[in-house]
């Protein structure tokens, strides 16, 4: 890339250009205009192509809209339908009763880390079920 830099110089260019011959000249001016073409030609076809795009996203959109259904519609999960979001489940009932080291009442449902409590009572030989509710 830094070669191309030469040729954005004009002052650059034309100092390498005096040692060229007229005819090796024309032959890269041909070969620059044949780039540039091919260059304009690509961002033409990719120009119509963008506008295809949106003419066809377009037409859809109105197409939906016609039907009565809303874009963003589509893009929102639909309801009571499998992936939608998860409703939160009711609190389990409580399962045991343990006095805490403060001397409170405590329940525990039996689900996750076991209450210091309980352990410690388990430890020393009690049963789990004697702390049943």
């Amino acid at each position: 890339m830094s070669d191309l830099t030469l040729l954005n110089n004009l002052r650059s260019l034309r100092a390498q250009a005096r040692g060229l011959e007229l005819s090796v000249l024309e032959e890269l001016l041909g070969k620059l205009t044949s780039i540039v073409s091919d260059r304009r030609e690509e961002e033409h076809q990719r120009r119509a192509a963008q506008a295809d795009k949106l003419a066809k996203l377009e037409a859809i959109r109105a197409q939906l809209q016609e039907e009565g259904i809303d874009p963003a519609e589509l893009l929102s999960p639909l309801s009571t339908k499998k992936g939608a979001a998860k409703s939160k489940r009711a609190p389990r009932a409580a399962r045991y009763k343990y006095t805490d080291d403060k001397g409170q009442q405590q329940t525990w449902t039996g689900q996750g880390r076991t209450p210091k409590a309980i352990a410690q009572a388990l430890e020393k030989g009690k049963k789990l079920e004697d702390f049943e509710i």
